[in-house]
């Protein structure tokens, strides 16, 4: 009897503790339900960073290689170094093509400084030549005018000897009847040789008034000459004027070489703009290195951070600027701490397929519906550079 009791009590122990058992692990169920719920907890999540491509600017042989595949780099650090010769000699030639262009300018400007008086000696003498032209037509007009005064007064004069003549003829034979006196006969003779005279100084003025105006005719040809050879000056030194504008315009082209030609001579050596890793590195020096080609990667260890998926459910209860705690799987016992920034807002669906131009939709029914995950971006505020890598797999817990 005594030993039925003691079974009946154990059953009951048992039972008691079975169903405190349960009772507890509904309540630690409960409240791993509610700590989620508040605080919501993903294990699916990895490290990210930004990282860059390093790519030379200019092409040539590497010289120097400053750096180790997997190394750490700092700010300002030298990575590698293309051969500079050819740079160093297109400066040179740019330098010496600007300073050309300069000497052109200073000749030029001397030859101005020497052409400035000719230009205005030039402009006064095309001026005189203008003007004695004008002269050399007045000339002529007044030669043409002389020559026909001339012409008039030998008219005049050749009647007055004809007319003389005629007289001196009829009155000689009057004298030997003594119709006439020898004093009679000897004025009409004198009058004859008077209008003579005229004629002849007629006859001479007249081929000195076709003289004059030969020479006024020959003063207006040369006159034109100097007009046109004084224009020719007048033209040449403007044109001096001219050419240092030109030379003075090609002074922007020339400086932009030197300043491209400076900075491919820089881009010759490469330097880290950040500090990061050094990944992905397959190259020697003595490589021959092309502007464009990425040479290796730089990861950027000044902002690290972690994409977390969590399930839609959870989404809502994450806002941006909450805390989350940080820890990477190959450092569980080091805690990070972490601000949300971002919340995605879309990922691609398993049944967006497209066929045909029409949605592709299965037909199968799926009796359990999985959450989908949307990617939450959690900056890093006190990384260790040592522990971080791209992809390592973390879990985080926003709180």
């Amino acid at each position: 009897m005594e030993q039925a009791n003691r079974n009946n009590l154990r059953k009951w122990l048992g039972r008691l503790i079975g169903l405190a058992v349960f009772v507890g692990a509904v309540v630690a169920l409960l409240q791993v339900i509610e700590e989620n719920g508040r605080y919501p907890r993903t294990d699916d999540a990895n490290v990210r960073a930004n990282f860059i491509e390093i790519a030379p600017e200019v092409n040539g042989r590497l010289t120097q290689l400053a750096v180790k595949d997997n190394s750490q780099v700092h700010k300002g650090d030298l990575l590698f170094a293309i051969d500079s010769r050819p740079y160093e000699y297109a400066l040179q030639q740019a330098l010496a093509d600007r300073e050309g262009l300069e000497q052109q300018i200073v000749d030029a400007k001397r030859r101005i400084a020497a052409e400035g008086s000719a230009v205005d000696v030039a402009r006064a003498a095309a001026d005189r030549s203008g003007t004695g032209v004008k002269t050399a037509v007045t000339g002529i007009d007044a030669a043409k005018a002389a020559v026909t005064r001339s012409k008039s007064a030998i008219g005049n004069a050749q009647a007055q000897l004809t007319l003389a003549t005629n007289n001196l003829h009829r009155i000689e034979p009057l004298l030997a009847k003594q119709y006439v006196t020898v004093e009679q006969v000897d004025q009409v003779r004198t009058a004859v040789a008077v209008a003579q005279g005229n004629y002849d100084e007629a006859q001479s003025a007249l081929a000195a008034a076709q003289a004059q105006q030969s020479q006024a005719e020959l003063r207006q040809v040369e006159a034109d000459s100097l007009v046109v050879e004084s224009q020719a000056r007048l033209g040449q030194a403007m044109h001096t004027v001219d050419t240092v504008d030109t030379l003075i315009a090609q002074r922007p082209a020339r400086e932009a070489r030197i300043q491209s030609a400076r900075l491919d001579l820089e881009r010759c050596r490469v330097l880290a703009p950040f500090d990061a890793w050094v990944t992905n590195l397959n190259i020697s020096e003595g490589a021959y290195a092309r502007a464009g080609g990425p040479v290796f990667t730089l990861i950027d260890t000044r902002n690290w951070y972690v994409i977390a998926n969590y399930r839609e459910s959870s989404v809502g209860n994450i806002r941006n600027g909450m805390h989350v705690d940080v820890y990477l799987m190959g450092h569980p016992d080091r805690k990070f701490n972490g601000v949300v920034e971002s919340t995605g807002f879309g990922v691609f669906p398993e049944d967006g397929k497209v066929a045909g131009g029409l949605p592709d939709i299965q037909r199968t029914l799926n009796w359990v519906h999985l959450a989908a995950r949307f990617p939450v971006r959690v900056h890093i505020q006190d990384p260790d550079p040592a522990f971080f890598r791209i992809g390592a797999t973390a879990v985080t817990v926003v709180r």
